[in-house]
């Protein structure tokens, strides 16, 4: 065999194995973002199964206390664990109030009275807020495609909390305290998401993430103790702790983890569009754990929701790419 046949060989051997690599990469991205996905689909449920035997606060600190632990367990197993600067501190305990402490509140007292379907349609609505909230702050511009997916969306989520009853929307009398609160968390986790891009941008995510967690855990402490701490711990059930445990463990640890290192992979955008599995997840799961009937509204709402928040991502898609 002569030299150019053999360097061929070793070209074509070499490029196989990086197609190959390459593909196994983004195939793991893809099952990571699949877990982590069908795992906050899920959290709803477990959130909502938790509420019965615990208040809210208790909850949020068990749960963000085991999440907190393997996060560090991670970041340390990366060589990634290390204390912030006295500088960042500020910005990470603005992170950690806004994405842990109060968005966490607002989500698990707003399942107290919101169904976890509901739940899970107008989470899907982020990126609207995010959108709005681009226009309000950076003077980006929405256009009239970006204006009807916003409209699109807003329908959707009316269908959803209002179960089709248009005399109630017309009365302007419907949505339980819960579908508020819940709508609220989802412009607070845009703002979140916005000024956590600065970070993302220096920090390794793992460890962005475990600063974020463990100050928003910290400030959940006093609220913990200031309502009934330790006491009611023993009222749980084999089936809380189990709740308690899978949004912990699989929730505020691994799920976290696998979505950032999706996004090591395979786009932003690509990473992103898995979201829409999330409703759907936690449809078919609170059907058979919490007897949460699947109505044709809540369904032609989400429908709604997914089209309009689709539109507006497209379009902020095409603007980046001509950019």
């Amino acid at each position: 065999m002569s030299w150019k046949s053999e360097h061929l060989q070793f070209v074509l051997l070499n490029d196989n194995y990086i197609i190959a690599e390459h593909v196994k990469l983004n195939l793991t991205a893809i099952l990571k973002v699949t877990f982590a996905v069908v795992v906050w689909g899920a959290s709803f449920i477990a959130t909502k199964i938790a509420l019965r035997e615990v208040a809210p606060m208790t909850i949020i600190w068990i749960r963000f206390g085991i999440g907190v632990a393997i996060l560090a367990a991670f970041a340390a197993a990366r060589k990634e664990l290390a204390l912030p600067s006295f500088r960042e501190l500020g910005y990470f305990s603005l992170l950690g109030f806004t994405g842990i402490t109060f968005h966490q509140w607002l989500q698990a007292n707003g399942l107290i009275t919101a169904q976890a379907t509901t739940f899970a349609w107008i989470i899907t609505t982020t990126p609207i807020f995010i959108a709005v909230l681009g226009w309000l702050m950076l003077n980006e511009r929405l256009g009239w495609s970006r204006v009807g997916g916003i409209a699109l969306a807003t329908i959707g989520v009316l269908l959803v909390v209002s179960h089709g009853d248009v005399r109630a929307l017309a009365n302007g009398n419907f949505g339980t305290r819960g579908d508020f609160l819940v709508l609220l968390s989802s412009p607070n986790w845009a703002i979140f998401s916005v000024i956590s891009r600065k970070g993302l941008k220096k920090y390794p995510a793992t460890q962005m993430m475990l600063y974020v967690m463990a100050l928003g855990w910290l400030f959940t402490t006093p609220l913990f103790f200031a309502e009934k701490g330790f006491s009611e711990i023993g009222q749980l059930t084999f089936s809380g702790w189990m709740s308690i445990a899978f949004l912990g463990v699989f929730c505020s640890g691994f799920a976290y983890i696998f979505w950032y290192d999706a996004l090591k992979s395979i786009s932003a955008s690509q990473v992103g569009a898995f979201l829409y599995l999330e409703p759907l997840v936690a449809a078919v799961v609170a059907a058979f754990l919490l007897d949460e009937k699947i109505l044709a509204t809540a369904l032609a709402g989400g429908a709604l929701i997914l089209v309009g928040v689709w539109i507006v991502n497209r379009q902020a898609a095409i603007k980046a790419s001509n950019e």
